[in-house]
């Protein structure tokens, strides 16, 4: 079930789709035959390298894609900058309603859209359309933070003098979105980003580009009908060094970048070098906590989510669980359970609940780690084994982040070794105490608890809402 995807470099003009692939594509206005251009900045072209869209589901080649020539990145960087120019001096508030009716294009294809995240990523439909929903979610609080955007009046020490503060557009943000939310990351950075005044150019994974293609072709037809340029929320497809040359212009203000932690630094290093600014949202090694007065009809299903869900392919994915040693059997019996009556499955299938992982490097780093942890001198669990090592900071498997379902567990004696134990990790963006015990909560959401930017209590650590900020500690967003 969990295929490769691959760079093509050839040129080729047919392929055969499956009837469910070349209906949803359709469906999306998406071309079905021939290569696919995967630029647009005011028009669709593409000249460079030929990217592979590939279904992790099946294998089935879904499209060729024609990404970005530098000399298209460059002519884009330009018709996206002067868009910005025009855009820039549109009122708030007529930005706001170019949001709703972008909003209102994408809620009119939520289920198409969510189809194709689910056929390309390979997430299961349900997270595919909620994904989209998350889209139309911050559509919605854009649109209001449009006749939100305020300055301020202070007092100034000079006689008959008053000080305006006035928030202005930034420019040029450049989103570099990763795999696992193809179309949610870069919603999140548009809405805002066109609601404050910015031309946005957005460059996704080389993986998913039909998602991009699909987002792009509603939002710039939402633009063109209002007599907006297209390029102001322009499009380009390709590879590592599309990326580093959008990070590296100087035409672009601020850059919005999704993905591991190595590049993070990267990119964090190239923008700050030239006094940009950047948005970083990195890796995840997110930790659930069980205390013995737990609920846990609601801790089991909830730690089994975070772990398996979108085949713990998200950022905020549940990777470490540690229980109080008084519940750690009839917890670890419980989970067992959930696990086995799972069958991973077809994503578009409504009763799958584990699709795919997302790239054949993505089963081999799976399979990297559960070998680790078998010559380490852990077992499986499959019928109550457990680990023998039980310190997780001796082993280095506790402080990786491996982008898969795999959910390692250990037994601790009180709190606050659970709470050393989630914090000695280099990751700090989710974490999750479950208790009933308001002493433990004070102490988890306080100074001396968790070190994650996102700190629940009975819920998981998976999951996001538009309405609160979003952002973590140490190696995971600056």
């Amino acid at each position: 079930m969990l295929l490769r995807r691959h760079l093509a470099f050839g040129r080729f003009h047919s392929r055969a789709l499956s009837t469910r692939a070349s209906t949803i594509l359709s469906s999306l206005d998406i071309p079905t035959t021939g290569e696919i251009p995967g630029v647009y900045n005011g028009s669709w072209e593409g000249s460079g390298d030929v990217l592979t869209s590939t279904c992790p589901a099946t294998g089935e080649e879904l499209a060729r894609v024609v990404s970005a020539s530098p000399k298209e990145l460059h002519e884009t960087l330009e018709r996206t900058r002067e868009a910005y120019k025009g855009f820039r001096n549109i009122p708030a508030p007529r930005r706001g309603e170019l949001l709703r009716q972008i909003r209102e294009a994408l809620s009119a294809k939520r289920e198409e859209l969510g189809a194709l995240v689910s056929l390309e990523m390979g997430k299961i439909k349900t997270e595919g359309v909620g994904e989209v929903q998350e889209f139309v979610d911050i559509c919605d609080y854009a649109v209001g933070l449009s006749r939100m955007m305020n300055g301020r009046v202070v007092a100034s020490e000079r006689p008959g003098h008053s000080i305006l503060e006035v928030p202005n557009p930034l420019g040029v943000v450049a989103v570099l979105s990763a795999f696992n939310f193809p179309v949610a990351v870069y919603g999140w950075n548009l809405a805002l980003s066109l609601a404050a005044g910015n031309a946005t150019i957005w460059k996704p994974s080389p993986t998913t580009p039909l998602c991009s293609i699909a987002v792009t072709k509603i939002v710039s037809t939402v633009l063109e009908k209002n007599g907006i340029p297209g390029a102001g929320a322009s499009l380009v497809t390709g590879g590592k060094d599309t990326g580093k040359a959008i990070v590296e212009s100087h035409d672009v203000e601020l850059v919005s970048f999704t993905g591991s932690e190595h590049a993070g630094r990267n990119v964090g290093k190239t923008v700050a070098s030239r006094f940009g600014k950047v948005i970083l949202e990195l890796g995840g090694n997110n930790a659930s906590i069980i205390m013995p007065d737990a609920d846990l009809s609601l801790a089991v299903p909830s730690v089994f989510f975070g772990a398996v869900g979108t085949a713990g392919q998200r950022c905020t994915s549940t990777r470490r669980l540690y229980l109080h040693k008084d519940i750690a059997s009839e917890f670890l019996d419980r989970l067992q359970k959930l696990y086995k009556s799972v069958i991973p499955g077809d994503p578009l299938v409504g009763s799958t609940l584990l699709g795919p992982l997302h790239t054949r490097a993505a089963c081999d780093g799976y399979g990297n780690a559960i070998n680790h942890l078998r010559t380490s001198g852990a077992d499986i669990l499959t019928g109550g084994n457990k680990y023998n090592n039980n310190d997780p900071d001796m082993d280095p498997i506790w402080k990786t982040e491996t982008f898969a379902p795999i959910l390692n567990a250990a037994i601790f004696d009180n709190l606050d070794q659970a709470i050393d134990w989630n914090n000695r990790v280099p990751q700090g963006l989710s974490s999750s105490l479950w208790t009933r015990d308001l002493r433990h909560l004070g102490k988890w959401i306080g100074p001396s608890g968790s070190d994650t930017g996102i700190v629940n209590v009975n819920v998981g650590t998976s999951g996001a809402e538009i309405g609160a900020a979003f952002g973590g500690n140490k190696v995971n967003i600056e």
